[in-house]
């Protein structure tokens, strides 16, 4: 159990709802172990057809809370992280995943939707992957996900100049498919996950598993991690976490 993540069954449906409003959702270690544990209890439930993933408050979620992050940088990482399995779980999810985004999307909050087969979002989301400004790499296979969905340039902008890509836009560039009104969000994600549950589940798990080839997603994931793990030592990294600490603009300058 885990207060900032609630897990919802209802009938056919589960929904994992991320619940730190006060830190914009940002995800947290033990967050992530709560994600990854509702995946793969919906994997595992014949009963449950499909996944809505929402969040409380303003934001969909700030992304990694850096002081993780800084943990990490500093040597002090968790026994085990929990990002791993959760990511792997999306990767291989092939059960239909519904996702409802307002506010803030950033980094895994960006690429978590490429792995979802409904993204509902306001116009005022704001997707962001600033992997770059953090002296880090992408994750979540969206070194591979991303250009392919939206193509080679603006997934190099997106990444490394971290330029945010709104509601409008994202369902424009296929980011999401149904761009709704704040109000009207909850109720559109909902009424989709409901038809999606509807459907026959064998046919849907066997399309998923023609049009997403889990394997070479875990393969491009674990490339990523083993390059992100690098750079989250990286005195790059260190100067990005002391800056942000800090309330100052980093200065990449002095390293080479």
């Amino acid at each position: 159990m885990n207060e900032h993540v609630i897990v919802n069954i209802a009938g056919p449906l589960m929904s994992l709802t991320m619940n730190r409003p006060d830190k914009k959702n940002a995800l947290t270690n033990a967050m992530y172990g709560a994600l990854a544990d509702g995946l793969q209890r919906a994997h595992d439930d014949p009963a449950i057809r499909c996944i809505l993933i929402r969040s409380e408050g303003d934001s969909f979620t700030a992304g990694n809370d850096l002081s993780d992050f800084a943990a990490v940088s500093a040597g002090a990482a968790p026994t085990e992280r929990h990002v791993t399995r959760f990511l792997h779980g999306l990767a291989m999810a092939d059960k239909p995943i519904v996702a409802a985004v307002q506010g803030l999307a950033v980094g895994v909050g960006t690429t978590m939707l490429l792995h979802c087969d409904v993204v509902c979002v306001t116009d005022q989301a704001r997707l962001t992957t600033p992997f770059v400004n953090l002296a880090l790499v992408p994750e979540a296979a969206s070194s591979l996900l991303l250009q392919a969905r939206i193509g080679y340039a603006r997934a190099f902008s997106m990444i490394a100049l971290g330029e945010p890509v709104d509601g409008k836009t994202a369902v424009e560039w296929g980011l999401a498919r149904y761009l709704v009104s704040a109000d009207g969000l909850r109720a559109k994600a909902l009424a989709v996950a409901h038809s999606l549950a509807e459907k026959p589940i064998g046919a849907l798990r066997a399309s998923k598993r023609l049009m997403r080839d889990g394997a070479q997603l875990l393969q491009v994931m674990d490339r990523e991690s083993a390059v992100f793990a690098e750079r989250l030592k990286s005195p790059e990294a260190a100067e990005a976490f002391r800056a942000f600490a800090e309330k100052r603009s980093p200065n990449f300058a002095k390293f080479s």
